[in-house]
């Protein structure tokens, strides 16, 4: 079980911080509207046990059920220790960017964590600037922008803008995560490019970062850790986008590691919607029911049969609008097939058993 001692302490922290909600939100090339910065904790005053609690973070696990890696364990009491003061300083002004981040970040059926990158990359500024000429929030070169679609000219630049940059860099982690499938070679990737990632993969014989990080350039290597442990500073746990592949297929249950897999084009994403549902529901009947081809169906809801036959038989159901319309009329209809069918396959496959132990005999 979750230990509940971190998650008192993480909200304890959250509120003690002075964590403000500022509600409007200027021109996105622009600063947020912000508050006047309430008093932050500094390291001291949170106290050496919250650093202690990560322990419990990496064996137990946060109420999400995800664990911190023990390899990132010390990196992620070092991170905090150096920066508590900096991060909390932006948690006191970034909500009305986080927000606006998140919302886009949903359109694109990408996890609302990958915010945090944007953290480490620039602090989350707009005026930020590297030494190689990387700028904006997501601190994007300018070939790179302009490939993404982003206006960069003598004029304008939109890699300064919040919310065309955040859709650009969408789009652009989106297509990571299908080339590499694991969310923190995605953020190896972002800092260094896919080849470097792969040439990695390639000389460790591993996907999974914690084995290859070492193959990496060192920046990119301390890129993921730096994300990993910001978002546990922010979050008080990890998520999807701090654990690998393996582990996340391990630690999380129902659609939460699969929806990510979902194969639609920004077309197909912005005329979709999504409810979440339980029960004996079978991929078949849906289809049936809302004039949905299988391939089709799936590729809106991979792997739907083999979570929902699981123990945490929940789903976030994406179809298109006009099918999902056709879903709420019929649901009744469609979870009343299901469960015949589903039964029928059971019947079935208990007696192909009792058949094959009696030509056993």
């Amino acid at each position: 079980m979750y230990n509940k001692r971190f998650l008192s302490l993480a909200i304890t922290l959250i509120v003690a911080s002075g964590w403000t909600h500022p509600t409007t939100l200027t021109d996105t090339t622009t600063s947020a509207t912000r508050t006047s910065s309430p008093t932050t904790l500094s390291t001291a005053d949170s106290g050496d046990n919250f650093y202690n609690e990560l322990f419990l973070a990496a064996s137990v696990g946060g109420s999400n059920g995800v664990r911190l890696n023990p390899k990132a364990l010390s990196f992620v009491q070092d991170y905090m220790k150096e920066n508590w003061d900096e991060l909390q300083g932006i948690r006191s002004w970034a909500r009305p960017y986080f927000n606006l981040i998140e919302k886009i970040l949903t359109e694109y059926d990408l996890p609302k964590e990958l915010k945090y990158l944007a953290v480490i990359e620039s602090n989350l500024k707009s005026t930020a600037v590297s030494r190689v000429g990387a700028k904006g929030p997501w601190q994007l070169m300018p070939q790179t922008a302009r490939d993404l679609g982003l206006k960069v000219n003598r004029n304008i630049d939109e890699r300064k803008n919040y919310s065309k940059s955040t859709h650009a860099v969408a789009l652009y982690l989106r297509d990571l995560y299908n080339d590499l499938g694991d969310w923190l070679l995605v953020i190896a990737a972002y800092n260094c490019g896919t080849a470097n990632v792969y040439h990695a993969i390639h000389r460790s014989g591993s996907r999974n970062f914690w084995d290859l990080q070492y193959y990496l350039p060192a920046e990119s290597r301390l890129h993921v850790k730096k994300f990993i442990a910001t978002q546990y500073t922010f979050e008080g746990q990890g998520s999807v986008t701090t654990l690998t592949r393996e582990e996340a297929t391990e630690q999380l249950s129902g659609s939460a590691m699969f929806i990510f897999h979902r194969n639609l084009t920004p077309a197909e994403l912005d005329n979709s919607r999504t409810v979440t549902i339980a029960g004996r529901y079978y991929s078949s009947s849906i289809a049936k029911y809302t004039l949905l081809d299988p391939a089709t169906f799936a590729r809106y809801n991979p792997d739907f049969d083999k979570i929902m036959a699981g123990t945490n038989n929940s789903y976030d159901l994406k179809l298109p609008a006009d099918k999902m319309d056709l879903f709420t009329a019929n649901k009744y209809d469609i979870l009343r097939e299901s469960v015949d069918s589903l039964t029928r396959m059971g019947d079935n496959r208990d007696a192909d058993t009792m058949a094959g132990r009696v030509a056993a005999k």
